[in-house]
Order: C-alpha cells, then structure tokens, then sequence
C-alpha cells in the first residue's frame, strides 16, 4: 500500500489530479448505487397508508358512539396517520425542509455553491419538489452530507450526482459536487381537487 502511495506522489501534478479524480468518481458511484436509489415506490405505500388511515378512521369516528375498543382504534389509527405524514411535510413545512437540508451542507464543512429549487412535479397525493445543488468541498464532507439528509425524517431522494472540477489541497481533493435532492410533500385538499380537474380536462382534449 505505502508502494502504491509512494508511486502515486512520484508522479506529475496533473497525473495525480487525474487519478484521484477517476478514484473519486468511481467511490461516488459505488456510494450512490448502494446507498440511493428513487424513493417512488415508498412515497406511494405512504400515501396509499395515508388514505386507508384517513379512510378507516372516518368509518370509526362514525361508529364509535362511545365504544372503548373503537376509540381505542381511533387513537391508534390517527398515530399511525401522524407517522405516515411526518414523512410528507405539508407545504407550511418544506420551506423549512429545504433550509435544513442547505444548513446540512454547511454543517458537513461544505461551501453550497447551488441551491435551486425547481418547478413543482405534482401527483395525485403528492408533490415533487426537486431541488438542484451543487457543494465545493472534500468527498468525504459530501458523502457525510449526503448521509445526514438520508438520515432525516423526511423522504428524500438524492440523484443526479456528478463531481467536476477535482484539485489537490494539501492532502485531499476538493471537487464540486452536483446533484439533484427531491423532497416530497402531501397535497392540501384543494390541490388534490385542483390536480384531479387538471387531469380530467387533459383526458378531454385527447378525445
């Protein structure tokens, strides 16, 4: 190993850049594939969790007449409804969302070059709020970050990752980091109705 290492010093400035560029490439992809993957499939478990709770709870709120099993029920039905869309903030909450996700980058010893968030993809239950980011510092600041925003309690899913413009400092390689974070919030009541009119006028002008 110090053989490897020793060889890789002797080597021309632009030589080691080059490798150490290929190198962190390579981890990044390894860390990307193993680690994120779209988060589609379980945004739609929550949101089918999310109506059969809000379905079934309505069924029992109309049945409970005082009964103590089924206001047992109720309790443990809104927990679980709680739960489902603690992972689907409302729009009030992704402002704060997004914030957290920036003072992440920050706190993992990253400079946030990029922070934009794009158009709103909406869903029948949901919404997808992609966010473009690009961080300027070392590969393993940027994997500790992406590893915090995986860690929240929130669904987010990171991809799009790329890494550009490598240069050695001192002992490491800082890089730019791209990447694409999409966050998922829960519709209100109006703009589920308000997609569900949309679709319905798209279905029409087909025909």
């Amino acid at each position: 190993m110090n053989q490897l290492l020793d060889n890789l010093l002797d080597r021309p400035r632009a030589q080691r850049i080059a490798i150490l560029a290929a190198t962190i490439i390579l981890l990044g992809a390894l860390y990307y594939s193993f680690l994120y993957s779209p988060r589609s499939d379980e945004v739609a478990k929550l949101t089918d969790s999310v109506e059969i709770a809000r379905n079934e709870k309505t069924v029992k709120q109309q049945k409970a007449a005082n009964l103590p099993r089924l206001q047992q029920d109720l309790k443990r039905l809104d927990m679980e409804l709680k739960k489902a869309l603690a992972q689907l903030p409302n729009d009030k909450q992704m402002a704060l969302l997004l914030t957290s996700i920036s003072a992440k980058a920050q706190q993992a010893g990253l400079d946030v070059l990029l922070f934009r968030p794009r158009a709103e993809i909406f869903q029948e239950f949901y919404a997808e709020v992609p966010v473009d980011i690009t961080v300027k510092g070392k590969f393993y600041n940027t994997v500790s970050f992406f590893d915090e925003v995986g860690r929240l309690n929130r669904l987010i899913n990171i991809d799009n990752i790329g890494f550009k413009n490598p240069t050695v400092s001192g002992d490491g390689v800082i890089l730019e980091t791209t990447s694409v974070a999409t966050a998922f919030r829960f519709l209100s009541d109006a703009e589920r109705k308000k997609v569900a009119e949309d679709k319905a006028k798209a279905a029409k002008g087909k025909k």
